[in-house]
């Protein structure tokens, strides 16, 4: 919980936003949060968005600003982006793109020219990201785009994308995923960039934690250029890192940012920033790590057993996408709608592979992660409740036909007893227990 000197002072000042951040903070004490891009940031990485450095402007870097009274924040950016190469063994950092989306255009911006430039990227229905070329977004619109995705088997077919990539000759070839549950080939997708003389770069924003951790495989010193937001399995603020280990490439991703793409970077978050670096370093987040994907394996295989379609049959990170179409007959959004009237919040997902009636706004999946419960201290028995819990709840939820389509419903009685249980199963650890 926030500490209450501030919260008695935003209660005087707003009395509005303060009952708004009162019944956040409780809503995510109370709920079992299985979203897997979401966690919860240490007292330290809050206490350093609200410092003073929140009040100080300085476009430009560390000894090239364009305005005086840099002493503390030059300090600051220089000690956060050494702690940043030192955690993930790259010689270049920069630590002021605002987020995910502005670093990736970061990053295309540095190597290609619009209308111009090519990329090859995972399809987002497969587990890509918008800034991975989607039609939907400017990266879609501004560059040639080439998508690769799963195989039948829901696992990515290495040969194959190297004969894409071979026919497509792309000028960035992305690797990493929002949604894809199996470890990922950096020396495979390195080897392919650069036998078509492309940049590789890994969109690495949901499992940084990981690698930061041990719990995956590092991208270094396969990949050229490394990007990733610092919220997720980081567990930092709102934020993001680029990597890079070429100085040609690490001077045009800097001017990039700044100033091709933003002003003045935003101190408060660098601070905060730097707080989670430091304790990503430690022996306590390796064996968060650790424990983050044993806990999806866990709550994988328990649904598994229950008679639920994986994608892929399991997973080997923080997260774990469910065909719940298949064996439910219910589409995503409907379940991840139950799931939240019980107190369990997930999101509903596309998945590779599904029926022909999957949209973006209606998909036959939803998506599980273990970051913030793993936070919590939930371990290997309090992901068998979980599974429980969701089964039960899904299990509740009936169809029923009416004469415009389907009608979907469930047993209130039931739904408000399993949100009991959640309730009390949450609410029994603390909010930050690593």
């Amino acid at each position: 919980m926030l500490d209450q000197a501030i919260l008695s002072s935003l209660k005087e000042i707003d009395n509005e936003i303060f009952e708004l951040t009162v019944a956040e903070e409780t809503r995510q004490h109370e709920q079992i949060r299985l979203i897997p891009s979401e966690n919860y940031a240490s007292e330290g990485v809050r206490s350093a968005l609200g410092t003073g450095f929140t009040n100080k402007y300085g476009e430009g870097y560390p000894h090239r600003r364009y305005y005086q009274g840099q002493i503390n924040t030059d300090k600051l950016e220089i000690l956060t982006i050494d702690r940043a190469k030192k955690l993930f063994g790259y010689p270049y950092a920069n630590v002021q793109a605002l987020s995910g989306a502005p670093a990736n255009l970061a990053v295309y911006t540095a190597f290609l020219k619009p209308f111009e430039g090519k990329i090859m990227a995972m399809r987002l229905d497969h587990g890509g990201h918008l800034t991975h070329g989607s039609p939907v977004s400017v990266t879609g619109n501004w560059f040639e785009i080439s998508h690769y995705g799963c195989q039948e088997d829901d696992f990515l077919d290495m040969e194959k994308i190297r004969a894409q990539a071979l026919e497509f000759k792309p000028d960035i070839l992305v690797c990493g995923y929002t949604a894809y549950p199996r470890t990922i080939d950096f020396k495979a997708f390195g080897e392919i960039a650069k036998e078509v003389g492309a940049v590789s770069l890994a969109d690495v924003s949901h499992i940084a934690g990981l690698i930061a951790g041990g719990a995956h495989p590092s991208p270094f010193p396969h990949i050229d250029v490394v990007s990733f937001t610092t919220h997720k399995t980081l567990r930092g603020p709102r934020g993001a890192i680029i990597l890079s280990k070429d100085p040609e490439h690490a001077d045009k991703i800097d001017k990039a940012v700044f100033p091709g793409l933003q002003g003045g970077p935003h101190f408060n978050t660098i601070a905060a920033i730097g707080v989670s670096l430091k304790e990503a370093a430690s022996e306590d987040f390796r064996n968060y790590s650790a424990q983050v994907v044993k806990n999806a394996v866990i709550l994988s295989e328990e649904l598994k057993n229950k008679g639920y379609h994986i994608i892929s049959g399991g997973t080997d990170n923080h997260l774990i996408l469910v065909d719940v179409r298949k064996s439910s007959k219910l589409p995503g959004k409907r379940v991840a709608e139950a799931l939240e009237e019980v107190g369990i919040i997930c999101n509903f997902n596309t998945v590779p592979n599904a029926s022909d009636r999957q949209k973006p706004l209606f998909p036959d999946g939803i998506r599980l992660g273990t970051p913030s419960i793993t936070t919590r201290g939930f371990k290997e028995e309090e992901m068998k409740k979980v599974a429980a819990l969701i089964d039960r709840t899904i299990k509740n939820v009936k169809t029923g036909k009416i004469e415009k389509g389907i009608s979907v419903f469930a047993d209130e009685s039931v739904t408000k007893k399993i949100a009991d249980e959640v309730r009390e199963l949450a609410s029994s650890f603390p909010a930050f227990s690593w």
